[in-house]
């Protein structure tokens, strides 16, 4: 039989097939193999598809054969096994700052790595109690345009917005444009945050990156070098509570011995515990914010601010507003 104009692109069909039809679970027999490549109008002789299967293994790939009654193939390992396929799934699926539809194509070009066999198995909703999803498609572009400008050195501007209680979005500043330096991204508290300097206001600000929009790069250089030459921006998530901003001070807690898996969950095994019988102390250099007295707020009696008494008074007059609100 004469060869085909396919008949150059063996090797890419043979993997595609191999790829896509099969794993530990699924191999395929020569003649399954045969007749899947005679699909793509290439016909292959038993004999060549072993010396095809040699070719790919010296490629790189791990194609292995699974003996019995019937000698058949699968590919046994890929870049990313189930597993990883799953947790990544599952990440994307669960992130509040990826929108429902930008998940749904993340994911589909995550389940294009497995096999149509455990592809089914990915298909898989998680549920997380009061997630929501963004509503700002231009998240995706926002980060890349974010991370251009950082790999340049160079300032952003954009429009930042907020809803209302209409739920319609509305731009701060009148709409008037932000121009940040950016240097760094990170995650709290389930949103995404870009971290600049704000080079007019002579200071380091936080912005959602969901609530970002027309984001461009401009040709001036970044400002704020020595701001953060010598920033741990781990250290530093720990230290901002909910990405929002004040001076850092370093505040001693007294806290019940029932809550050091909170302590360590939020700043870290290495913090040091002081210990005082069924309570210990501790000592954090954090951003002292609203977010930051509320925090301490919800531990009603199991937390305490010892110091400093400035920290102790902004803490007492919070809890003043609150109780008078309920007057």
């Amino acid at each position: 039989m004469p060869r085909s104009s396919n008949h150059k692109l063996k090797l890419l069909y043979l993997t595609k097939i191999l790829t896509e039809k099969t794993d530990a679970a699924h191999p395929l027999t020569l003649t399954e193999i045969q007749s899947y490549l005679e699909g793509y109008d290439i016909y292959a002789e038993r004999k060549s598809l072993y010396d095809d299967f040699e070719a790919l293994r010296r490629f790189g790939a791990d194609v292995e054969i699974k003996h019995g009654t019937v000698a058949a193939y699968y590919m046994a390992s890929r870049t990313f096994q189930l597993p990883e396929l799953k947790l990544l799934v599952d990440a994307v699926q669960s992130s509040k700052f990826i929108t429902k539809k930008k998940s749904a194509e993340l994911i589909e070009k995550l389940s294009s790595l497995a096999s149509e066999h455990e592809k089914l198995l990915l298909n898989r909703q998680v549920y997380v109690a009061n997630r929501v999803k963004t509503f700002n498609e231009e998240v995706y572009y926002n980060v890349d345009a974010i991370h251009e400008a950082i790999g340049e050195n160079k300032k952003i501007a954009f429009q930042y917005y907020e809803w209302t209680v209409k739920k319609e979005k509305r731009l701060r500043h009148d709409g008037a444009l932000y121009t940040i330096s950016p240097w760094a991204m990170t995650w709290d508290d389930d949103n995404y945050y870009m971290i600049g300097y704000d080079s007019e206001a002579g200071i380091i600000k936080h912005f959602r990156v969901d609530k970002m929009t027309s984001v461009k790069l401009l040709d001036e250089l970044r400002d704020g070098s020595d701001k953060f030459g010598n920033i741990d921006m781990g250290l530093y998530s720990k230290q901002v509570f909910g990405m929002y901003g004040g001076e850092r001070e370093m505040v001693t807690l007294e806290c019940d011995n029932q809550i050091a898996g909170v302590i360590i969950d939020t700043f870290g095994k290495e913090t040091v515990f002081f210990g005082n019988g069924d309570r210990f102390l501790i000592n954090i250099n954090v951003a002292v914010s609203p977010t930051f007295l509320s925090w301490v707020f919800g531990f009603g009696d199991r937390m305490k601010i010892v110091s400093p008494q400035s920290v102790v008074n902004e803490f007492k007059d919070l809890a003043a507003k609150v109780i008078d609100g309920y007057k």
